[in-house]
């Protein structure tokens, strides 16, 4: 048995499962996304380079990504610290945090954003999507990737002795390439040998999700310590949704808070309103799901915090909450989706 055994790794050490309170299992709290940069649509070029003012918020909620600055989300420290505070003060207790290498994860500032805020952050071992990987890593044997994915957990990250909780959000893209592929075989190895959490991020196809439980049972991977990320932008037939619930993952949905018309990464997506992620929450609850569903914000952009008129890291707590209770959905499944499903995944084996 490993010292993490029974307990879930904070960025602060060990604690108890039963300390983690209400957990939103997939955030950014600093991190860049400038490789996602997408131009401006034509005679809106000028924005790309504009600094997020008032007058461009509604712009900006449409096209969060045509938006340099916009993108720089380590740039709000101060501002994610109070947003923290706010977040505790609505009842919350950990936040995952899914910045892995490639985006830039930062231990110290996950660190000192905890210390200062008293909310337990889970931070993020191993790597991000193939356009992310530097030269090495694409070149880099499963076992060299997996001893990296162990050594952020046992020993620090980041040339910090500051340890990762979770493996992930290990990105894939569509269609998954090698590199990518083995990173997932080494997440899995690491998983095997340390008895740990993962979260994926899957490709933006309905495929996609299947086929990266795939390549993680062949590889050894625990399917039952495994959170599938962004369910609410890959699947969307509810035959298709409850197939893979079947699997036996955790099904997450966590884009909570996010409305738009235009989803750049895949135009052939309508992105979801909240109630009807509500609706999907409620098939799965119905069909028995209900000890396997997680949700959170996935916030990742400036305009997603309130200080640029977002919903912020307390949305789901103080808004989505009570939608989920006027829509039949019992306070016992709210538990289970926001304290026991999480601690159960969280929690070393």
């Amino acid at each position: 048995m490993s010292a993490q055994s029974g307990k879930v790794q904070t960025v602060l050490g060990l604690v108890d499962p039963n300390q983690l309170g209400r957990t939103l299992t997939h955030e950014h709290l600093t991190m860049t996304f400038e490789f996602c940069f997408c131009p401006p649509p034509p005679g809106q070029e000028s924005l790309a380079d504009a600094q997020i003012e008032m007058q461009n918020m509604f712009w900006l909620q449409q096209n969060p990504y045509s938006s340099k600055e916009n993108l720089l989300l380590n740039q709000e420290t101060v501002a994610v610290k109070e947003e923290l505070l706010q977040f505790k003060r609505a009842g919350g207790g950990t936040i995952v945090e899914n910045t892995t290498t490639g985006i830039n994860r930062d231990m110290k500032t996950l660190k000192w954003l905890s210390q200062e805020t008293g909310v337990h952050v889970v931070a993020g071992a191993g790597y991000y999507v193939f356009d992310t990987h530097s030269s090495e890593t694409r070149s880099m044997p499963v076992e060299k990737l997996t001893d990296i994915i162990v050594s952020e957990i046992e020993h620090g990250a980041d040339g910090t002795d500051i340890k990762c909780g979770v493996i992930g959000e290990i990105g894939t893209s569509w269609p998954i390439t090698e590199s990518e592929k083995r990173v997932l075989q080494a997440t899995a190895h690491a998983q095997a040998q340390l008895g740990c959490p993962v979260i994926i991020h899957p490709g933006r196809n309905t495929e996609a999700p299947f086929q990266v439980i795939r390549i993680l049972q062949e590889a050894g991977g625990d399917i039952s310590k495994t959170v599938m990320s962004h369910l609410d932008r890959t699947i969307f037939e509810s035959e298709k949704l409850l197939e893979f619930a079947k699997l036996g993952s955790y099904l997450e949905y966590d884009l909570f808070g996010t409305e738009m018309l235009n989803y750049p990464f895949n135009p052939d997506v309508d992105m979801p309103s909240d109630n009807e992620r509500i609706k999907r929450l409620r098939l799965l609850i119905g069909e028995g799901f209900e000890d396997r569903i997680v949700i959170a914000h996935d916030i990742h952009t400036k305009n997603r915090l309130t200080k640029f008129g977002g919903h912020g890291y307390s949305h789901i707590l103080t808004n989505i909450v009570p939608r989920m209770l006027q829509r039949g959905i019992t306070q016992h499944a709210v538990d289970n989706i926001l304290v026991e499903n999480p601690k159960r995944w969280l929690t070393f084996k």
